[in-house]
């Protein structure tokens, strides 16, 4: 298997160049040259295999001869070992909960899966890698869990101070050995721009070695089509057009979810389920992507204002917005109405979410409204609502019962450090940790 990049400057490369270099040398983002369909047969074969197997099945067309097969199995294995449950709120509304991984979010699948995928490729590497990660919430604690003590891997988290829960925050700054955090003055938008530029940088390149775990990895995203086949194996075998709601911030989890459609799992339209950083619901009506600074908002991990994966949502869809709008419909949600949403939730069906998938059934119900006919919708559920434990309070006048593994990271000291926005600064601190 080959990779190519949205950029169209750079030469073709193997998985391991990819998931290596994480951006490519002209500056845009790796895709597979081709993506393997599978058979309606095979479709049907999932539904009665292990959760595991499917997803070593999904997985292995894009890995071609660079994993050995006892290798690649290891690796999903070990990754993917906690479940993904469907629960139906309705006849025709279902929540997949993907919150049921070490750190409760759904950036388990992709951060543990990669992080296996690294240390395999660096594993006769003499020089220490260093893996750079901006997050607005849930990626750091996915991250820094999947990479602790892994050998010959140190990770740099950068996160918009005072723009996550403490629960997020405790989650990645509290842990120390191979696990630096860095506190930014500023938001999500500088933090991502940080890790950027250091990747553009020819002379910080040369004297580090350097990747990315953002889902602008290619390593990122092709885990994150586990769940979306799961949905499809979960739900009972229908005619019904399948329209998934996807909350959604850098958009790596929609991209991810057009994979598994362009693999053959059978959905009628993907709904991107935005928060007041709309940038992509507003092409999608106007036909102009105009990336803005990020605005703060309770569903602050889909905080962003130039999503990294639009260019891959492109690609796709051929670079033409009549197949971007036949792929996906979109909707925005202000923080008013994803605390109304929660707190409905609750009422009719006592059933506690988190802001970013109440901002997915928000999206759902927008895209009913207009779209009457006949469909079955899922909401990808994305974080477990402890971690957002404020803003449920807020929303519900209730708290949620804090997990145990949750629970035990909030008694323990921040070890972040603070860094300004400045680019200077930040490489800096790489040449010299």
């Amino acid at each position: 298997m080959r990779y190519r990049s949205t950029g169209g400057q750079a030469p073709l490369t193997s998985l391991r160049s990819a998931v290596l270099r994480g951006l490519a040398p002209d500056g845009g983002l790796y895709m597979p040259v081709e993506i393997a369909r599978h058979s309606p047969e095979e479709l049907e074969e999932f539904r009665r295999l292990p959760f595991t197997e499917v997803c070593y099945r999904v997985v292995r067309p894009f890995t071609g001869s660079e994993l050995p097969e006892e290798v690649l199995w290891q690796i999903v294995s070990e990754s993917i070992n906690f479940p993904v449950r469907l629960v139906s709120l309705s006849p025709g509304l279902h929540i997949l909960e993907l919150f049921h991984g070490p750190t409760l979010a759904f950036k388990d699948f992709g951060a543990r899966f990669m992080a296996r995928l690294m240390a395999y490729f660096v594993r006769s590497e003499t020089r220490p890698l260093t893996v750079l990660v901006a997050t607005s919430g849930d990626t750091g604690s996915a991250v820094a869990h999947g990479f602790l003590r892994v050998p010959g891997i140190r990770v740099v988290i950068l996160y918009p101070r005072g723009r996550i829960s403490e629960a997020q925050e405790k989650q990645f700054t509290t842990l120390g050995e191979n696990i630096t955090a860095l506190e930014v003055t500023g938001t999500f938008d500088d933090c991502q721009r940080l890790v950027k530029q250091a990747f553009s940088d020819a002379e910080l390149n040369q004297r580090a070695f350097l990747t990315s775990a953002n889902s602008i990895n290619i390593a990122r995203l092709l885990p994150q089509m586990f769940y979306h086949v799961a949905a499809y194996r979960l739900l009972p075998a229908t005619s019904t057009p399948l329209i998934v709601a996807v909350p959604s911030g850098n958009f790596g989890n929609l991209t991810a979810g057009i994979f598994a459609k362009r693999i053959g799992m059978p959905v009628a339209r993907f709904v991107a389920a935005t928060n007041v950083n709309d940038a992509v619901p507003e092409y999608l009506r106007t036909g102009e992507f105009r990336p803005r600074p990020a605005t703060a908002t309770y569903s602050n991990a889909m905080d962003v204002g130039n999503p990294n994966n639009f260019p891959r949502l492109l690609a796709l869809c051929r670079n033409r917005l009549d197949e971007v709008r036949r792929e996906i419909w979109g909707h925005a949600a202000t923080d008013e109405e994803t605390l109304a949403a929660m707190r409905q939730i609750h009422e009719r069906h006592h059933y506690l979410v988190d802001p970013h998938t109440a901002v997915g059934v928000l999206g759902w119900e927008a895209y009913r409204r207009e779209h009457p006919e006949p469909s079955q919708g899922i909401v990808l559920s994305t974080a477990h609502p402890a971690k957002f434990a404020d803003v449920v309070l807020r929303a519900v006048g209730t708290a949620p019962q804090l997990p145990e593994r949750l629970a035990v990271y909030l008694q323990r000291p921040k070890l972040s450090l603070p860094m300004s926005a400045a680019y200077e600064e930040f490489k800096q601190f790489l040449l010299t940790r």
